[in-house]
């Protein structure tokens, strides 16, 4: 099963929406061959895109399992391994905050196979969770103030801990992106950006926790992908962490009212009680990292929404 004349890698949770937009990038060069693993919990294969080099090769696993997954370590012996797997969405991780503690295993079996099978870099999508209430305004990489007790951001943090760790006693190099909102074509439903165009697009009431006072950036998906990728083939912020996300901060309810006045909507904005815990009250990244990795200017959120529209297939 190894290919001794590609580039072997691994991304785990690679039928989700950003994973599989990773693999689709990976695979767009020959010269890497990409083994795809994901338990379809969120995921779907529909999402794992089809390469003209047959360089994709998708197997359902749960990372979660070693020895399901410590088989194909040993079956490909990877290179590089893009651990992206794990339970994600403010509500489904509030709802199962066990299942989301479990994703421990995995970051674990991950990184002990990765120091056994001679992997020599390990990416992985760590979150703007580690910041909990924001404590300085933009959210800079050194500073990690621990204060949110939410299951999902102590996985992450704990993740981080671990490729530390590995570092520091194995010598296994790693990257950490910490990923704020990233939107597109693809992603699933119970995202805001597609949750608040897919009610638009029916004219159906378009609901806001609280005041909608809270703030978000919005990256699209291609320049995650992008930043993240241009990361591993220049070899930059080895052992280092990258915030992915956009530079504009906005409010949640000028998101709504942005998105009805693209589509045209007769939608009506609809006040709830706010969420008793998970819903920060601001987002705003430091992107100085993410900007020399992108090389460009990142594309606008109008635009993005816009480029979302053209594909509706994905939201309706």
């Amino acid at each position: 099963m190894i290919r001794t004349d590609l580039t072997n890698i691994l991304v785990t949770g690679g039928a989700g929406f950003v994973g599989s937009a990773i693999v689709e990038k990976l695979a767009s060069n020959a010269q890497n061959f990409v083994v795809v693993v994901d338990n379809l919990h969120t995921g779907s294969l529909d999402k794992v895109p089809k390469s003209e080099h047959n360089n994709v090769k998708f197997i359902k696993c749960d990372v979660n399992n070693f020895q399901d997954i410590s088989g194909i370590f040993y079956a490909y012996r990877f290179e590089y391994v893009w651990h992206y797997a794990a339970l994600v969405g403010v509500k489904r991780t509030l709802k199962n905050p066990v299942m989301v503690l479990n994703d421990i295993k995995g970051i674990s079996n991950i990184l002990t196979l990765s120091k056994n099978t001679g992997v020599k870099r390990v990416f992985y999508s760590s979150s703007s969770e580690v910041y909990g209430e924001p404590v300085e305004f933009p959210q800079n990489e050194e500073t990690t103030p621990l204060n949110s007790r939410l299951p999902y951001a102590i996985v992450k943090n704990v993740g981080e801990a671990y490729l530390r760790s590995f570092k520091k006693e194995y010598g296994l190099d790693f990257t950490i992106f910490r990923f704020f909102n990233t939107y597109g074509p693809k992603q699933s439903k119970d995202f805001v950006i597609s949750k608040f165009i897919g009610r638009a697009l029916e004219n159906k009431d378009i609901t806001i926790y609280g005041e909608g006072n809270q703030t978000r950036t919005f990256c699209f998906i291609e320049d995650n992908v992008e930043a993240c990728v241009n990361a591993f083939y220049d070899n930059k912020y080895i052992n280092d962490v990258v915030n992915v996300g956009g530079a504009d901060e906005l409010r949640i309810v000028d998101l709504a009212k942005l998105i009805i006045n693209i589509t045209g909507s007769k939608s009506q904005l609809v006040y709830l009680d706010a969420l008793e815990e998970g819903d920060m009250t601001r987002r705003q990244p430091d992107t100085e990292k993410m900007k020399k990795l992108l090389k460009r200017d990142p594309i606008m959120l109008e635009d993005g929404i816009k480029r979302i529209l053209a594909n509706t297939k994905y939201i309706l």
